[in-house]
């Protein structure tokens, strides 16, 4: 399965917090998965980081994903005109560019945050 690891959960993971579901931990460890995190996640977190919204990430970002197996995703321009094009009251931008990734990526993604199933994108939690 391909695993697309949205940002709470990602940081959850990184932290071994328990709000991340069993299943969500049993699904990104699992090695027959491919698990992915999108490039735009970084300016998220450093920009929540900015405004004070989250604390520093323990070590190097970068590093942990790769300890871990987690590769990027690019961002590519056709993820982002299928984000823009995304239906639907729903405005963060980084949960859009992820949904417009998983649909064309065909991931399955990591989230507790059940707007994904809106927009049909299948969530693993």
């Amino acid at each position: 399965m391909r695993l697309l690891v949205d940002t709470h959960a990602l940081l959850w993971w990184l932290t071994d917090n328990p709000r991340l579901s069993y299943t969500a931990k049993t699904a990104i460890s699992n090695p027959d998965n491919d698990v992915f995190v999108s490039a735009c996640i970084g300016y998220e977190i450093a920009y929540k980081q900015r405004l004070g919204r989250l604390p520093a990430l323990p070590g190097s970002l970068p590093r942990r994903l790769e300890r871990d197996g987690i590769d990027t995703m690019p961002v590519s321009l056709a993820h982002a005109l299928a984000a823009a094009a995304l239906p639907g009251p729903h405005r963060d931008p980084w949960d859009r560019i992820m949904m417009a990734q998983a649909l064309a990526e065909h991931c399955h993604v990591v989230t507790g945050d059940k707007v994904f199933a809106d927009y049909d994108v299948p969530i693993v939690w």
